[in-house]
């Protein structure tokens, strides 16, 4: 039941949000998706660590940086959000519905 809970520190943002953020230099945007959900469906600049590889992959992201996190309908950036909350990521931020509602 606590994966589903929200987590504490996280922001949520609609869609409409995350387009506007898009050209920030300052966000690293992840896709929690797998491989094929992300070849299927993806924007950019979205870049693919799929949630089964992310805890292993943080090294690579900022943690002073907000990261933006999206997957599929919301479930698996819930997730990944608490997985780099626990590695002391400062600003992470959801956005809501993920990629089904991405028009």
């Amino acid at each position: 039941m606590s994966r589903f809970m929200p987590v504490k520190g996280v922001g949520h943002i609609t869609v409409q949000d995350a387009k506007a953020k898009l050209k920030d230099k300052n966000i690293q945007f992840i896709d929690v998706c797998t491989p094929v959900e992300y070849k299927a469906n993806h924007r950019k600049p979205f870049k693919n660590i799929p949630l089964a590889q992310l805890a292993n992959q943080t090294k690579k992201l900022d943690k002073s940086k907000e990261v933006v996190i999206i997957c599929q309908t919301g479930m698996r950036s819930m997730r990944a959000a608490k997985i780099l909350k626990r590695q002391d990521f400062e600003k992470v931020t959801i956005v809501k519905g993920g990629m089904s509602t991405w028009v």
